[in-house]
């Protein structure tokens, strides 16, 4: 009889410590109180758009250029110059419309500056584990990469980073989350 209490004692042990063990879903952090989330003393700093003027400065050769509305260029990277491909939620198959208006006009950008690479930035709204989102990002810019490469540019030219929902919103509509859910087409100037 001892024994069987032995034996009995060592299997409730084993499942409260098999149970105990068991993973729970994790709690997603406050952004702000993570060091990706706004700064602490409540002021955000978000980056100047570098000034391009519109004219050719007089006695020099060079040309000057100007960047749409919304884009920013600083020393590494010109951010906004083409319109970020948009995904389904919990999905990374490129759809159709995003093909034909989006990464054509990214071939296009990439044949006219030979001399350029591009970061594909894979993003995801909030919702999912962070392990998750980063997947899903990195699963979204790969799948750009490819379809890049299916239509002719040289996969020496493109490079792939997933932020996951690192820079997601976590309040608002269905609609705000979609504009989360994307790959943003980063031009790499060094």
């Amino acid at each position: 009889m001892n024994n069987v209490s032995q034996i009995l004692a060592l299997v409730l042990a084993t499942a409260a410590l098999l149970l105990s063990a068991c993973a729970k879903k994790p709690v997603r952090p406050d952004p702000a109180a993570t060091t990706t989330g706004p700064a602490t003393s409540g002021t955000t700093v978000t980056p100047e758009p570098v000034k391009v003027p519109s004219e050719q400065a007089p006695g020099t050769t060079l040309t000057a250029r100007t960047l749409p509305e919304g884009a920013i260029e600083d020393e590494n990277t010109i951010r906004g110059l083409l319109q970020p491909v948009y995904f389904d939620f919990d999905r990374s198959a490129v759809t159709a419309k995003e093909r034909q208006e989006k990464i054509d006009a990214a071939v296009k950008w990439l044949k006219d500056n030979a001399d350029k690479r591009m970061l594909l930035e894979g993003h995801c709204d909030w919702r999912g584990t962070a392990e998750y989102n980063l997947g899903l990002g990195d699963r979204r810019a790969t799948a750009v990469q490819k379809y890049l490469e299916s239509l002719g540019v040289d996969s020496k030219r493109l490079e792939t980073l997933s932020k996951g929902s690192a820079d997601a919103k976590q309040t608002g509509t269905d609609a705000d989350w979609a504009k989360d859910r994307r790959v943003d087409f980063v031009i790499l100037k060094k």
